[in-house]
């Protein structure tokens, strides 16, 4: 099967990448098409001409990325974890810090843009799920049903707990590795602890 994609011209690609590095960097609000077309070195007019306008520009660079890059690699990523079977619950979530710690490093420009737009544009958020939350969604339901039978869980509807340790997760690691990386953290360690310790407080039963 042949790829029909156009292909990207390096006026396109310029743009895209400097597009990509300053609404990292700034946000989407914060970003006019003028600094895009500066960064680029390209006319304004040049962005027009090809993205219609700046959510057109927004949406070329996460659609693709999103479906090809970044849903298979969140997913391909948490797999590691997900097939694995630890004992514990406190184990399991460790090892999804750990996990989520590792690809945002290695992502962060893109993730950065999915993290503070997604909020604002909902057809980032409904392609968000679409290609990535549904299969993650359904694994977690059957591993929190594991730990629920093991008694190391609360009986407590599985998108609750879904929603209370991915926030929990979610929160530390876009605070300390995306918004506020010069903050005065504690050792990772250390804060992963605390997150078990407040999530023993509300969704696990402690041995």
């Amino acid at each position: 099967m042949t790829n029909k994609e156009p292909k990207l011209t390096k006026k396109q690609i310029a743009i895209l990448e400097a597009a990509t590095d300053l609404f990292a960097e700034k946000g989407y609000a914060g970003t006019s098409t003028s600094e895009i077309a500066n960064k680029a070195e390209v006319a304004e007019g040049t962005i027009f001409k090809h993205f219609k306008s700046k959510k057109g520009l927004l949406l070329a660079i996460v659609s693709p990325m999103m479906v090809k890059l970044v849903a298979p690699m969140i997913k391909n990523d948490l797999n590691k974890v997900l097939d694995q079977e630890f004992e514990y619950i406190q184990d399991f979530i460790r090892a999804m810090i750990e996990n989520r710690k590792e690809f945002i490093h290695n992502n962060l420009p893109m993730l950065k843009i999915l993290v503070q737009e997604i909020p604002f544009h909902p057809e980032l958020k409904e392609q968000f799920i679409e290609y990535v939350g549904k299969d993650i969604f359904d694994k977690l339901r059957e591993i929190i049903k594991y730990y629920q039978d093991k008694g190391q869980l609360v009986d407590m509807k599985a998108e609750v707990i879904m929603r209370t340790v991915a926030t929990s997760i979610l929160s530390y690691i876009v605070m300390r590795y995306v918004f506020l990386p010069e903050a005065n953290w504690d050792e990772e360690e250390v804060e992963t602890e605390r997150i078990i310790q407040i999530l023993e407080s509300g969704v696990i039963q402690k041995n």
